[in-house]
């Protein structure tokens, strides 16, 4: 071989190199892009669940909240009745 023969071979050698590499970025963007894309759904999904839960949570405390002011204020009159502090 021939100087000239060997410098093509590195050069094509050094291109295929260089398609095998920008290949594996392709397909390495690729898998990114699919993950970044599984991820933002997971968190709006996240997102639409803390919100149903805040929702429940204020239905909720809507009835549980004066149930306990009632209960609370049976005790203080059970209290003062009875006189028992």
């Amino acid at each position: 071989m021939s100087r000239d023969d060997v410098i093509a071979q590195l050069l094509t050698d050094l291109r295929d190199g260089q398609r095998e590499a920008l290949a594996r970025q392709r397909k390495h963007l690729e898998l990114a892009r699919t993950e970044a894309e599984r991820m933002r759904r997971t968190a709006e999904e996240s997102v639409a669940l803390q919100l149903t839960a805040i929702e429940r949570m204020k239905r909720v405390s809507r009835i549980v909240v004066p149930i306990i002011v009632v209960l609370i204020g049976q005790v203080v009159w059970l209290t003062v009745k009875y006189r028992i502090l």
